[in-house]
C-alpha cells in the first residue's frame, strides 16, 4: 500500500516520518510529480496535478477541518474525502473564541487604553443575561465552542442549515430561521463551512440584522464576510467591532483596511492550527480501519461541501 503526502504549505518530512512510524509495512512518501499512484492521500491544498495522478485512490484525507480547498478541485467520482475530527483543533478554537467574546464583553480593550493613559476608571458592568452569543454553524467545532462559552453563563443561540437540537442552546435553522437568529445576537461567531450557499453570507443584509452594537468573530473562512460591507457597518456604528482570524486573501495584504481599522483585531489564521501528532494518529488509525474493512468517521458529503 502506498500513502502520498502533499501539503505545499509545510515542511513535509516530519509528516512523512511520523506517518511511516504509524503505518509500518506501507510505503509513505512526499509527493513528487510523476510518482506512482497512491492508495491513500494525505493532503492540504494540493494542486490539481496531484489529484490527476492518483488513479487508484481509496481515500483522500484532508489535513484540516475545512475541505473547501479540496472541493475546488476536480475530484474522481466516488472518491471518499475524509476530514479531521477535531484532532486538537476544538480546544484551540474554544480558547480563541472565548478570549475574543470575553475581551469584548468585559471591555478589556478600553481598560488597556486607560492603562496607557494612567487612568483608573471602573466601567459599569454589563448585563450578562442580555448578552446573547450566537454560533453560526453547529458542527463539531461549533458545538465545542458553545460548550466552552456555556460556563460563562451567556445566553447561547445557534444556527445551522438543517434542524438541530443542542442542550443549552436555542437553535434556529434554515433560511427562514436566520433573520430572527441574527437579530437576537449581541455577539456572532462564524464557524460555518465554506460552500456556495455560505459564501458572502455575512454581507450588508445579514450583518445589518444583528443587534445594534453587535460584535463579530470570524474563525471560519474569509469568504464568508463581504469586507466592504463589514467596514461600512463598523463605520456607521451598527457593529461595535470584530475579531477576524481568516481572510479572503492570506496573508492579509499589508494595504488592507482591516489592519488599520481601530475596531478590528486581526490574527494570522491561528484560531485552530493543525497539530501534527494528533492529526497523524487519527489519519493513520483511519487508514488501518479502512484496510480492515471497518467504517470511519469524518467522510465528507461532497454535495453539501462538509
Amino acid at each position: 500500500m502506498r500513502v502520498s503526502f502533499c501539503d505545499p504549505s509545510c515542511e513535509p518530512q516530519p509528516w512523512v516520518d511520523d506517518l511511516r512510524a504509524f503505518l509500518p509495512g506501507m510505503v509513505v512518501e512526499n509527493w513528487s510529480d510523476g510518482d506512482a499512484p497512491a492508495d491513500y492521500a494525505v493532503a492540504w491544498a494540493p494542486p490539481q496535478r496531484f489529484i490527476d495522478q492518483q488513479t487508484r485512490l481509496r481515500a483522500l484525507f484532508n489535513v484540516g477541518a475545512g475541505v473547501d480547498k479540496l472541493l475546488g478541485l476536480q475530484l474522481p467520482p466516488g472518491l471518499r474525502v475524509i476530514r479531521l475530527d477535531d484532532a486538537g483543533m476544538g480546544v484551540q478554537m474554544a480558547e480563541y473564541v472565548c478570549h475574543a467574546v470575553i475581551r469584548h464583553f468585559r471591555e478589556f480593550a478600553a481598560y488597556e487604553d486607560q492603562a496607557e493613559q494612567g487612568s483608573w476608571v471602573r466601567r459599569k458592568p454589563r448585563s450578562r443575561a442580555e448578552f446573547a452569543v450566537g454560533i453560526l454553524g453547529l458542527g463539531v467545532l461549533g458545538q465545542q465552542v458553545a460548550a466552552a462559552l456555556r460556563q460563562f453563563e451567556f445566553p447561547l443561540l445557534g444556527w445551522s442549515r438543517g434542524v438541530r437540537q443542542v442542550d443549552g442552546i436555542r437553535c434556529f435553522s434554515g433560511s427562514e430561521g436566520l433573520p430572527e437568529f441574527l437579530s437576537r445576537c449581541q455577539a456572532l461567531v462564524c464557524l460555518l463551512p465554506l460552500t456556495p450557499d455560505t459564501r458572502n453570507i455575512l454581507g450588508r443584509e445579514n450583518l445589518s440584522r444583528l443587534a445594534p452594537g453587535a460584535y463579530l468573530v470570524n474563525v471560519a473562512r474569509g469568504d464568508h464576510v463581504v469586507d466592504d460591507d463589514l467596514l461600512a457597518l463598523l463605520d456607521s456604528g451598527h457593529l461595535s467591532g470584530a475579531t477576524l482570524d481568516v481572510f479572503r486573501v492570506e496573508p492579509l495584504p499589508a494595504e488592507h483596511a482591516f489592519w488599520r481599522h481601530p475596531r478590528i483585531r486581526v490574527t494570522p489564521h491561528i484560531s485552530a492550527q493543525t497539530l501534527r501528532a494528533e492529526s497523524i494518529m487519527q489519519i493513520a488509525g483511519k487508514i488501518l480501519a479502512l484496510e480492515r474493512g471497518e467504517p470511519v468517521a469524518g467522510i465528507v458529503d461532497l454535495a453539501r461541501g462538509y
